[in-house]
């Protein structure tokens, strides 16, 4: 049996991390995965929304480092879980644990800090269109 996931989207709020009672950290996020076909109803999301819980090393990752909006590949497992709510209502969830979290973005400078990549236009150092060569060896 196999029950692995792999998705690349955006995070749609910061990050919380809490610890158990045990002392085992872990995070929870969700992510927005846009559907490869837009919606024909415009009231339709033309993204998939994702709940993401990350254990140990990787929660303390995405605590330190991730934000609202940065563009994250998750690779982990996906798991069913039942609970009753505060009100008595027997609930079901399912959710992607995952295994690996990594950033795909850098985050933006700007005191905003919303972690998503900078807007059209700029570029993180001016250069020249006809001296950019991305095949160029890069020697600090």
């Amino acid at each position: 049996m196999i029950n692995r996931v792999i998705l690349t989207g955006r995070l749609t709020r910061d990050p919380e991390v809490r610890t158990t009672q045990t002392g085992k950290s872990f995070a929870t996020f969700s992510i927005a995965v846009n559907k490869r076909i837009k919606p024909q109803d415009p009231n339709e999301p033309d993204a998939f929304f994702f709940n993401i819980k990350a254990w140990g090393q990787s929660a303390d990752y995405v605590g330190n480092y991730l934000t609202k909006g940065r563009l994250v590949a998750v690779d982990g497992r996906l798991e069913n879980r039942k609970y009753t709510d505060n009100n008595g209502v027997n609930r079901e969830i399912t959710e992607v644990i995952a295994d690996n979290v990594s950033a795909l973005d850098r985050p933006r400078d700007d005191a905003g800090g919303s972690g998503g990549p900078a807007p059209r236009g700029e570029a993180a150092t001016p250069v020249d269109a006809d001296e950019y060569d991305p095949f160029e060896e890069k020697i600090t």
